[in-house]
């Protein structure tokens, strides 16, 4: 895997440059990229999954994926179009360990666990870090696979899965009933892939239905796995013997292109972005056309017209299909900017209002309470040094420069390439004043 070029600086400089203009691709969701690298610890040999995006997120999983004894190799695209394909070769036996260092870098590599118990009967993996918004705990995830016959000890920061061997099941995992108390999208994923090498049928109820889900769903299917119901609350998984290596193509990223969508719902312009879905952001197109931006698919790719200042909204957040979290900076960035007050309800995470203060220095009207946000539009937000705190707030916060007078610098933009592909060349492609210094 090669690196991301350390001479990119670590700061986004953007000026106001008016409409934007052009068409552009998201790329492969990040989202699933990371689960679809763990699933191919299920089956020996070579795997390949192309338009996995070239981001920090997926070198730290990769980096991962080698310590665990796979190989991972980045081909060169023969059309210079875009990330090559990446392959995945995995080995019979793997090492049944997944390092604090890299663990501590990448919350979603949690999801190694189910596929090393399955494959392995045995995984050691450190306890995750990632995002620093509130804590997610991991207990979904072992409750689950203990479910299913695995025991689970945290030993030195480290939690140790066995599963315990008996003459009737030979080391697998056992097929059980899961109902999850919240339908976490990451303990789904992990579910799944545990559940297709265990013996017998696996029930998920309240399962997450992501678009992301189904992609990790097909790839299983491709690899031999028998699954029912992905996409639905209610998810059947019939165990097999053992499952083949796949080709697979990623899903489209549909926070990358929501991103673009509010950067033209901010500056103005007509851009097409090729390959979003519209059918895997319903509810916040409701949204974005309430407000005042036009989106329609067409044969191109999702377009997005805007020549006027967006109308306020109330927005919450709910697990898909309702308006992810992660759209939640860009929204509300729009909003501080649109004309009258929108209130914006955090139901999922603590603490994810925290890019709220560097928007304020922006000249956004914008008052927490708890769970709430209260956004009263202002004209233009006026440029200021920020700092990015997380991958979603960071690029929120690049669009905000979008549309304020002056200069606006954004430190600490390594959290934006955890998930972004080139974010300034994308948006300088579109007309946009957005500099990697």
């Amino acid at each position: 895997m090669h690196h991301l070029d350390p001479q990119l600086g670590d700061r986004f400089l953007v000026h106001p440059s008016g409409a934007l203009q052009g068409t552009i691709c998201a790329g492969g969701a990040k989202n699933s990229a990371l689960k679809l690298m763990a699933a191919c610890l299920l089956a020996e040999g070579r795997h390949v999954l192309s338009g996995v995006p070239s981001i920090v997120d997926v070198e730290i999983m990769a980096e991962l994926l080698c310590a665990i004894g796979v190989r991972v190799e980045r081909l060169e695209d023969p059309h210079g179009r875009g990330p090559g394909d990446l392959v995945i070769d995995t080995p019979a036996n793997l090492v049944a360990e997944a390092p604090y260092e890299l663990v501590e870098k990448l919350r979603a590599s949690i999801v190694v666990l189910g596929p090393m118990l399955a494959r392995s009967g045995f995984a050691r993996v450190s306890l995750p870090g990632g995002d620093d918004f509130g804590n997610r705990p991991v207990d979904i995830h072992l409750n689950a696979l203990s479910a299913m016959g695995a025991s689970f000890e945290t030993v030195h920061g480290y939690i140790e899965g066995t599963v315990t061997p008996n003459a009737a099941t030979r080391g697998r995992l056992v097929g059980s009933r899961v109902v999850f108390e919240y339908p976490s999208h990451t303990a789904t994923d992990n579910v799944l892939m545990a559940a297709v090498l265990a013996k017998g049928t696996t029930i998920i109820e309240n399962a997450a239905r992501e678009p992301e889900v189904v992609d990790l769903a097909a790839f299983l299917t491709e690899m031999g796995a028998r699954i029912k119901g992905a996409g639905t609350s209610h998810v059947e998984v019939e165990g097999v013997q053992e499952l083949v290596p796949a080709t697979h193509r990623v899903v489209a990223d549909r926070v990358v292109a929501a991103t673009f969508l509010a950067a033209v719902g901010l500056a103005g312009g007509d851009v097409v972005v090729a390959d979003a879905r519209a059918d895997h952001m319903d509810m916040l197109l409701r949204k974005l056309s309430t407000m005042g931006l036009q989106v329609a698919q067409t044969p191109e790719g999702l377009r997005a017209l805007s020549d006027r200042r967006l109308h306020s909204v109330d927005v919450a957040t709910l697990p898909y299909p309702g308006v992810a979290t992660d759209y939640k900076p860009l929204l509300v960035t729009m909003l501080s900017v649109a004309d009258g007050v929108g209130i914006v309800t955090e139901n999922l995470f603590q603490g994810r209002f925290r890019y709220v203060d560097e928007l304020r220095r922006m000249g956004a009207d914008i008052r927490t309470e708890g769970h709430h946000a209260v956004v009263r539009g202002v004209k233009r937000l006026s440029g200021a040094t920020v700092r990015a705190s997380d991958l979603r707030a960071g690029a929120a916060l690049v669009l905000a420069g979008l549309v304020a007078e002056g200069e606006t610098v954004v430190s600490e933009a390594r959290h934006v390439d955890r998930g972004y592909e080139d974010l300034a060349g994308k948006l300088r492609s579109l007309g946009a004043d957005v500099a990697r210094i």
